[in-house]
């Protein structure tokens, strides 16, 4: 029963951090149904931002946790900018093209922004500096890190706050017209380019801060880390219902216990042969399974019909 709940934690804390990326990709797909490929990226370039950051500062004697929160605040900044110049320069131009146009765009950048964060950051992994105290807390059995800690509570805050943005602010009411016709939207006022770089912004700040707990939490950074983070991100967010954003919460966070209670059970049952290597397993059969039984994910899709 320990182990468990052990592996409830850690799955939790896994989804909270597909969660934040997740919310980036079902947000861009709700308004211009686009699936943004080069999403994972960013939240490499928020960490690697950030251990660069902590690198500069590291000397300055400066707290850990101030250390963590300017390099988070940087790594914002940062993936905001970058998203801002991708939505604008790689796929505005593109908004009307056929689909598949924006799609192969959308992978090009990915392996632009790999390629120039191997040249900035050279390709080998690199230790991410713990900022933060490592004695884990006693669950009664099971335990967790001041760091999982902090990803939980971010996280939850900054869910809170988007859905308030969402639905109680000019922006989000902006956001929904959108998503539901632009054209109309655009004739009451709205300024839609705004909003879709809004949105981008919005969604590089997520991502920005999903890196730095990522980094922080695994304590390694490299140029590769976004590809699989980014891709479980897109499954979790295929898994809730694309474009919706509490399906695409609830999809990471099964997502994330998935891969925990499944690589952990595995581990068990084999003897330690097969273990947390073979996590992608879960995650993915779970989507098949999901998508054979409903398709539309498991809080159904929500993209508006604009024909």
């Amino acid at each position: 029963m320990e182990t468990f709940f052990q592996q409830i934690i850690n799955g939790l804390v896994l989804g909270s951090m597909y969660a934040l990326v997740a919310l980036g990709y079902t947000m861009v797909y709700g308004i211009i149904n686009l699936i943004n490929f080069a999403h994972g990226e960013v939240l490499m370039v928020g960490a690697m931002t950030s251990w660069t950051v902590v690198g500069a500062l590291q000397d300055s004697g400066l707290p850990g946790w101030a250390l963590l929160l300017i390099s988070l605040i940087c790594a914002i900044v940062v993936c905001a900018a970058l998203n801002y110049a991708i939505e604008k320069l790689a796929y505005r131009p593109l908004r009307n093209a056929p689909r598949l146009a924006p799609l192969i765009t959308a992978m090009g950048v990915s392996l632009l922004l790999q390629t120039l964060a191997m040249i900035i950051w050279k390709p080998n992994p690199k230790p991410f500096a713990l900022l933060l105290p490592t004695d884990p807390i006693n669950l009664g059995g099971p335990v967790i890190s001041v760091t999982q800690c902090l990803i939980l509570g971010v996280t939850a805050v900054l869910l809170i706050g988007l859905t308030w943005l969402v639905n109680r602010t000019k922006l989000g009411r902006a956001m929904r017209a959108t998503a539901e016709n632009p054209r109309v939207a655009a004739l009451m006022g709205v300024r839609p380019d705004r909003v879709i770089s809004a949105t981008f912004v919005i969604g590089a700040a997520l991502a920005a801060v999903a890196g730095v707990m990522w980094a922080a939490n695994y304590g390694t950074v490299q140029h590769t880390m976004g590809f699989m983070p980014g891709l479980k991100a897109f499954t979790a967010a295929v898994l809730g219902g694309i474009g919706n954003l509490p399906g695409a919460v609830v999809g990471a966070l099964v997502l994330g216990l998935v891969e925990a209670l499944g690589a952990g059970y595995l581990d068990q049952l084999t003897g330690g042969l097969f273990g947390s290597q073979y996590a992608d397993i879960f995650a993915f059969v779970a989507l098949i399974l999901v998508l054979t039984l409903r398709p539309a994910g498991l809080l159904g899709e929500r993209v508006a019909d604009r024909a």
